[in-house]
């Protein structure tokens, strides 16, 4: 009768050792499959967080660029058409006749009519009796201002009940220049240049650009 031979004890246990080994190594395998798939997961999500921000930064900075160009064109709209409303006469534009009623208490007078003079005219329509205006002094006056291509009235102190009073220093030149010598109780009409006026500015909502200015100023009194 032949026995079955049995294996040596030491071919078990390395066998078993080997298992052991192939174990962990596969589940050190399982361990770093599972860290970079955590790696992957906490890259995609800060990534989204990054790209959100980033959005978000660019909706908010075209929402202000938006908002800024709008106010700039409002500007540029504007501006253009603040300026367009002060109108300028042409040079040599003929001055027509009066064109408005006389104030209640004015004394009757007519502009003249034509070309317009290029320095300033001075006509006595009533020569006065009283104290005489000097150079820079003060005076108190009735007056009515007439643009010249228009015959509007554009200002006049008979309207308002009362005559003014001012130095004549602080006064357009052509005033400064056609008041002196005038006695009280005179009336004088002045026809002024622009450049003795208000020049190519004018005066915004009442005298154009480069208008020949008429006056007709009745002195009442010089202060002393």
């Amino acid at each position: 009768m032949q026995l079955l031979a049995c294996p040596p004890m030491g071919s078990e246990k390395r066998e078993r050792q080997k298992a052991g080994r192939v174990a962990r190594a596969e589940a050190a395998r399982a361990a770093q499959r599972r860290d970079a798939m955590r790696r992957r997961i906490t890259t995609v999500a800060v990534l989204a967080v990054v790209a959100a921000a980033l959005i978000g930064l660019f909706v908010w900075r075209s929402g202000n660029e938006e908002t800024a160009s709008t106010s700039t064109s409002t500007t540029r709209v504007t501006t253009p058409t603040t300026a367009a409303t002060v109108s300028t006469v042409a040079t040599g534009t003929p001055c027509v006749p009066l064109a408005d009623p006389l104030p209640t208490g004015a004394p009757s007078f007519e502009v003249p009519v034509g070309v317009p003079p290029t320095t300033l005219a001075v006509t006595d329509l009533v020569v006065g009796d009283g104290a005489e205006v000097a150079p820079g002094g003060t005076v108190t006056i009735n007056y009515i201002g007439v643009s010249c291509s228009t015959g509007k009235i554009f200002d006049d102190s008979y309207t308002r009940g009362e005559p003014a009073t001012f130095p004549l220093s602080g006064l357009i030149q052509g005033w400064q220049e056609g008041i002196p010598g005038m006695k009280v109780g005179g009336q004088r009409l002045l026809v002024i240049p622009p450049d003795l006026g208000y020049g190519p500015q004018g005066s915004p909502g009442s005298i154009a650009g480069n208008e020949t200015l008429i006056f007709l100023v009745e002195l009442v009194a010089v202060p002393a």
